[in-house]
């Protein structure tokens, strides 16, 4: 996997929010998959759409989570907008 440092993981109130509803267990797998695929923003994602505001969001489905996203390459920020129970 490609490194990428500088990316930085940000989590909207929204993904915060259901983060702090899992168990401990939950969050630390949550967690983990989100620093994996955050340390490469360029992997293709399972879907993408276009969000009110005309940024290009990406879904990803990984272990049981749903992870919407969308990467700000300028200032190295991957910002997490929401997060939702695949299960």
């Amino acid at each position: 996997m490609a490194e990428f440092p500088g990316y930085r993981l940000v989590f909207s109130d929204s993904a915060e929010t259901f983060f702090i509803s899992l168990t401990r267990r939950r969050q630390r797998k949550l967690l983990d998959r989100a620093h994996e695929w955050a340390a490469d923003p360029f992997l293709a994602p399972d879907f993408r759409d276009v969000d009110a505001d005309g940024r290009e969001l990406a879904h990803v489905r990984v272990d049981g989570f749903i992870f919407i996203y969308w990467v700000d390459h300028a200032v190295k920020r991957v910002m997490v907008t929401d997060v939702d129970d695949a299960e």
